[in-house]
């Protein structure tokens, strides 16, 4: 059976801004991880790391469906073949994000997780769009 991790947030913020924050490799490194290595141009790939953990992932973008999917292609961890989504929508003045993380063997210890770390994140992601100040792995703001 397979598992999956789905999150659901609203912010307050522009539908555009937070597409922005999803796919620009500057923006991502205040939310998400100040490391990224931005191959979007060259490959279609971001490159995202901590510490010595990395994750290569190919970027899939549909601008008219403000869908972003991040396919992952590389990796040291358990999660060859994953594929991370962003879908975003107006509601109520704020942008709802459905976040879909698939591919998941078994609901084990990685599962768990990538299921925390991914909430972090995606409260990180909510708090720079809304006030310019996110807490990537790496950045000032980080909590361990």
């Amino acid at each position: 059976m397979k598992h999956t991790i789905k999150h659901l947030l609203h912010i307050k913020a522009p539908l555009s801004d937070v597409f922005s924050a999803i796919t620009d490799a500057g923006k991502l490194s205040q939310w998400y991880t100040s490391d990224v290595e931005d191959n979007v141009k060259t490959d279609g790939s971001f490159t995202f790391k901590w510490g010595t953990m990395f994750i290569t992932t190919k970027v899939e973008v549909s601008a008219e469906k403000n869908k972003i999917s991040w396919d992952c292609i590389d990796t040291n961890l358990p999660a060859m073949g994953h594929m991370m989504s962003f879908e975003l929508d107006e509601n109520e003045g704020k942008t709802r994000l459905r976040y879909t993380h698939t591919g998941f063997d078994d609901d084990g210890d990685f599962y768990s997780n990538q299921n925390f770390s991914t909430a972090k994140y995606m409260e990180s992601l909510r708090q720079f769009c809304q006030t310019g100040n996110g807490e990537g792995y790496g950045t000032t703001g980080y909590r361990s």
